[in-house]
Formats: C-alpha cells, structure tokens, sequence
C-alpha cells in the first residue's frame, strides 16, 4: 500500500504546538476536515477519542498512531503532526510522542483499510533509519517524499 497517496500536503502539520495529545488530535481532525475528507467532523472525532480511550496509541519510538472509524469519514486518509515538543501518550515504551498519524477511515470499509494503512506504516517504523529520517522533516513534501521511497 502507498501510504503517501493517503496524505495530503494540507493535513501535515510541521510543527505543531500542542498542550496535550487530546489538542493533538482535535488538530489534526481539524486538518482532515479543512482537506475535505470528512462529511461529520463531530463524529470522526467522537470515534478518534473513544478508540484513545481503550488505549493508548502511541506505538513507541516517539510515535503515535490514532485513529477512528466513523461514517463521518468519506475516504480513507492520513493526517501528520510532527510536535515542536514531545508529549505523554502513554506510549507503550513509556517515551513521549514527538510524531503523529492520524488514520482516518470509512466505517463501512474500516476493516480491511484500517488495517492495511497500520500494518504500511508499521513496517516503515520499524526501520530505525526511517523513523530518524522522519523526525528529523522540515516540511511537508520531505515527508511525502520519504513516505514515497520505503
């Protein structure tokens, strides 16, 4: 799967001040809808926080995942925030989250896509050369681009 046909330059946010990661999130939907992506911006919403609420998303490595799956949402898309500095997520390794996708999916087809954009970004993230090279972006088309050659 081509992650990077999943975002658009518009829902990347670099950098991005943020108090908390609920702040977090609520700007990256913000983003998403500013980008068209979504018909119910209340409800994607609504689904992002619940599924925080079982918990945490923050994978480690300083990264974090959210995501929702909403009628709300009209197409399966991505949002990235990279935070001018780090927070809390309750990351499983216990380190704060200093890059954020968000994955935004259709209710009715989150199955099968839902799964194929976490499982995309997971492999890249694994790589150590990758996430060092995503920290370290500037701006939006560098992160596309790196999304691009993995």
């Amino acid at each position: 799967m081509d992650v990077s046909a999943l975002l658009q330059e518009q829902s990347i946010i670099i950098p991005m001040d943020a108090s908390d990661k609920a702040a977090c999130m609520r700007a990256l939907v913000d983003q998403l809808d500013a980008g068209g992506v979504l018909s119910d911006k209340a409800a994607y919403l609504e689904a992002v926080m619940k599924r925080e609420e079982t918990g945490s998303t923050g994978i480690g490595f300083g990264v974090a995942i959210p995501h929702g799956k909403s009628s709300g949402v009209k197409k399966p898309s991505l949002a990235f925030a990279k935070l001018s500095k780090p927070l809390d997520w309750e990351s499983l390794d216990g380190a704060p989250v200093s890059a954020v996708f968000m994955i935004a999916v259709p209710e009715e087809a989150a199955a099968n896509e839902h799964l194929k954009i976490l499982i995309g970004i997971s492999r890249k993230l694994i790589d150590e050369d990758f996430r060092n090279q995503l920290l370290a972006v500037e701006e939006p088309k560098q992160l596309i681009s790196l999304l691009q050659t993995i």
